[in-house]
């Protein structure tokens, strides 16, 4: 129902606005991520029903799809077939229904872009265009709030056959079919339209990737309260549907938000979990950070938690694990770490089902994952720690480009407490702190820097590389900062992590996909979650192009020398 009413809202405003023809993004009814639910006889039935809704004009034109998306996050084959016959018209009997409604029997489809998210883990960024011989002459927005966006543009069609017949070879044309000319009996302009002047080429507006960072998680997170803040809708409260959207969130239809900190107060939820190894400083930036953001803050403990589960273990085994620093073993050292991260889990489902309640206002709120893409890809994580939420924002995103966007927060909206987030060293905290101090760095586990981490990702997910061609590719990026056997080491480390932790990936918060470089294996990524951990094969190459190399490096040298 809410598909309908934005496509009649649509309609309504394209004719405002003088529109002789509309065109619709493509499977603008059903959406486009329906997946499996296109096999289903229940999509097409509903889908014409809806139509016979929207249907006002007496022609449907229906564009038949000839070349279909069918790589990285697409799967077009899987429910639909291309038509194959160019320059081709086939007559389609409508459905009584909608005979009955144009009183035709049958008609071509056309398509646009849409927006939003409709159910599936894609992100469509909208904007729309208008173009006339290679000039866009009209743009739509981008990862805008608003369900609707109608462009409208008045073109001159004799443009079109000047610049079509600049470049017509009749010696090739005539080598094909000829169009099939459709009849219809309404005419897309009239005599008063020669006092309409035709549109001019504009410049192309194009977003920067810490900006569509900013507006994409705005869009996914915009209807319902979190307990994490993430970005803050820049918008005026004209609108009135997103006014709407506001106030049902927050459960009051007299509501009108003030100013973005505020209404932030209202939406967001952040809660900083600390233990015996989380250090002041990183307590001190969740407060400060909260307090710009203007989000309601909780700050509380988690020893009491971590004790009484370690307690229901000793009980039962007689054992009681030790961290490495207190001389436990490595496989005690991990398991107290993981306790203390899926114990934040526990609580922080728990605060959100019942925060709101604690304070005598309805609703409950989501969780929201804070694992980026490179922690995923390699499975630098806990399973059902802070990779388990309700949705993930940042789940799509590199170390990389989410350090550029902290930094455009902090340009943009002056939000200084970032400044020190990102001075400080990655970490979890989750091991004894040595004089009060972290002592344990994500980079250091890794054994690589997120930025090297970034670069290997993406020839892994994108450039689709193994161990041994990754290394190759290394060797040549790299030569000015490492060797060719630390560059060996960071490949071979990775390719471990990769394989060891490849089934973490089944159970991955879902994100939106906002590249290609992207951990869903589900979806994206259909390579096996089972792997060969040594790698042996692979690794024999690079160690074996190693040894070559570094002979051959010496062998110059010396030659040099003498």
């Amino acid at each position: 129902m809410q598909k309908v009413q934005a496509r009649v809202y649509g309609i309504e405003i394209a004719k405002s606005k003088g529109a002789k023809y509309r065109l619709g993004p493509e499977l603008e009814i059903c959406g486009y991520g329906c997946a499996d639910h296109f096999y289903e006889s229940d999509t097409l039935l509903h889908c014409f029903q809806v139509l016979k809704e929207l249907l006002e004009s007496p022609i449907l034109l229906i564009r038949p799809k000839m070349a279909l998306a069918n790589d990285g996050n697409n799967r077009e084959f899987r429910w639909f077939s291309p038509w194959s016959r160019a320059r081709e018209v086939e007559e389609y009997f409508l459905p009584r229904m909608l005979q009955d409604v144009t009183g035709q029997s049958g008609g071509i489809y056309m398509f646009a872009n849409q927006r939003g998210c409709d159910g599936d883990r894609l992100y469509y960024d909208g904007c729309a265009m208008i173009a006339i011989n290679g000039d866009i002459v009209a743009q739509g927005k981008q990862f805008t709030l608003d369900d609707v966006d109608v462009v409208t543009a008045t073109l001159d069609l004799e443009d079109v056959r000047s610049y079509r017949g600049e470049r017509c070879h009749p010696h090739v044309e005539s080598e094909h079919k000829p169009y099939h000319r459709v009849k219809v009996s309404f005419s897309l302009s009239d005599s008063q339209d020669i006092f309409l002047p035709p549109h001019n080429p504009i410049e192309w507006q194009l977003h920067t990737a810490e900006e569509e960072i900013r507006y994409t998680t705005m869009r996914s997170t915009h209807t319902r309260p979190s307990v994490l803040a993430v970005g803050l809708p820049e918008k005026k409260w004209s609108d009135t549907q997103v006014l709407a959207d506001v106030r049902q969130v927050v459960s009051d239809v007299s509501y009108t938000p003030e100013d973005p900190r505020e209404l932030c107060g209202r939406l967001f939820t952040t809660c900083y979990m600390a233990s015996e190894n989380s250090s002041q400083d990183t307590c001190s930036r969740a407060r400060q950070l909260a307090e710009q953001i203007g989000s309601t803050h909780i700050n509380f403990n988690i020893d009491l938690a971590v004790k009484g589960m370690l307690g229901v273990f000793s009980m039962v085994t007689g054992k009681l694990p030790q961290f490495r620093a207190n001389g436990g073993s490595t496989r005690e050292n991990l398991a107290l770490q993981n306790v203390q991260a899926r114990i934040r889990m526990v609580l922080a489902y728990l605060f959100a089902q019942l925060s709101l309640w604690a304070n005598g206002k309805a609703g409950g709120l989501l969780v929201l994952g804070s694992a980026n893409v490179d922690e995923s890809l390699t499975g630098y994580f806990t399973k059902y720690d802070c990779s388990s939420a309700d949705i993930n924002p940042i789940g799509g995103i590199s170390k990389t480009d989410l350090k550029s966007f902290l930094q455009h927060c902090v340009d943009r909206f002056q939000l200084t407490a970032l400044s020190s987030v990102m001075a400080a060293p990655p970490t979890a905290e989750l091991e004894p702190l040595c004089n009060g101090q972290v002592c344990q760095t994500d980079e250091s586990d890794m054994g690589m820097t997120y930025s090297e981490l970034s670069v290997i990702g993406r020839l892994r997910k994108i450039s689709k590389c193994g161990p041994y061609s990754m290394f190759c590719k290394l060797i040549h990026m790299w030569r000015d900062n490492l060797s060719l056997s630390e560059v060996a080491n960071k490949v071979k480390r990775f390719f471990r992590m990769y394989s060891v932790n490849r089934h973490k990936m089944t159970t991955v918060t879902p994100a939106y996909h906002a590249e290609n470089y992207s951990p869903d294996d589900n979806r994206f990524d259909l390579r096996p979650i089972l792997y060969n951990t040594r790698w042996s094969w692979q690794f024999r190459c690079i160690d074996s192009q190693v040894t070559k190399m570094e002979s051959e490096n010496s062998s110059d040298s010396q030659g040099g020398s003498n």
